[in-house]
């Protein structure tokens, strides 16, 4: 961890989002790599945040929530490095259509839990929370439905559509995954009501866990030189849109290998990912 920070810091990486997961018995799982980051003596220099990967079917219940929020406010919160937007701690949530319908099935809504979120983190002496609802740029959500639920902002984690079509069929190459991205950034910044930070992808190959359920998907990875045209692209929509967008983004992904989304050096591509993200993002 103290290796890739370093790398992370060289190549003007500044906040790094990692995948927290809280499973029935209100149990926090996989939490090593975080754990290694906290004992990193540079970490200060990259703040980091966490991205609920709410895949698991909770909260079950308004207590579950309560119990996962307070680990937040007590672990991650009140630390220096912590990601901020302003002064409030940002949690990315995976799929903000996920907690929607999970919170409706014990009775409630997701404006009721962000709320109960809210006054937790006052009474733990903090302004609140932001929470970053992961969307695609859908009508039913970026109009209306997250702002009103008490979200911030918008991201992703990632996306799978080429071209939006009314099927959404996944992308068949890099270029038609990039040319989806910039579709649901597009929608964004006519639409969306909140501010988006911007997500982008080095690619999508998920051969190495068993592939996708479309093996045309899996040829959906990036060259070098198509990772900094997207990286370009994300870049103008920050610089002409810096109302909209805040000028952020997040990068999926760090080391997503199983998924073929990674920008960590590799023996095959060596620095040649991380060096596209300095010359895109690394000079004024």
């Amino acid at each position: 961890m103290h290796q890739q920070l370093e790398w992370m810091q060289a190549n003007a990486i500044d906040f790094v989002v990692f995948d927290w997961y809280f499973i029935e018995g209100r149990k926090v799982v996989l939490e090593h790599a975080l754990a290694a980051y906290m004992r990193s003596p540079i970490r200060g220099r990259t703040k980091f945040s966490i991205l609920w990967a709410n895949h698991s079917g909770m909260p079950k219940n308004l207590g579950d929530w309560q119990a996962m929020v307070r680990y937040w406010t007590k672990y991650y919160f009140p630390r220096q490095e912590y990601f901020r937007l302003s002064d409030r701690p940002a949690v990315f949530i995976f799929s903000a259509d996920s907690l929607q319908k999970q919170a409706a099935t014990f009775g409630t809504t997701a404006k009721t839990l962000l709320e109960e979120a809210q006054v937790i983190a006052r009474e733990n002496g903090l302004p609140g929370i932001d929470f970053i609802a992961g969307t695609g740029g859908y009508l039913s959500m970026i109009q209306g439905t997250a702002k009103s639920s008490g979200y911030s902002m918008f991201s992703a984690y990632n996306y799978h559509q080429g071209p939006l079509t009314g099927d959404n069929t996944p992308s068949h190459s890099f270029a038609e995954l990039d040319d989806g991205y910039r579709t649901h950034w597009k929608r964004f910044m006519e639409k969306g009501d909140l501010p988006l930070i911007v997500p982008m992808t080095s690619g999508w190959d998920k051969r190495p866990w068993g592939g996708s359920k479309d093996p045309e998907h899996d040829k959906s990875v990036s060259t070098p030189a198509q990772f900094e045209a997207h990286l370009r692209e994300a870049k103008r929509l920050m610089d002409t849109n810096p109302d909209k967008t805040k000028r952020m983004g997040v990068i999926c992904c760090w080391n997503e290998f199983g998924e073929g989304s990674y920008i960590e050096p590799t023996k095959k591509d060596g620095f040649s990912y991380l060096e596209k993200v300095k010359k895109v993002f690394g000079t004024p």
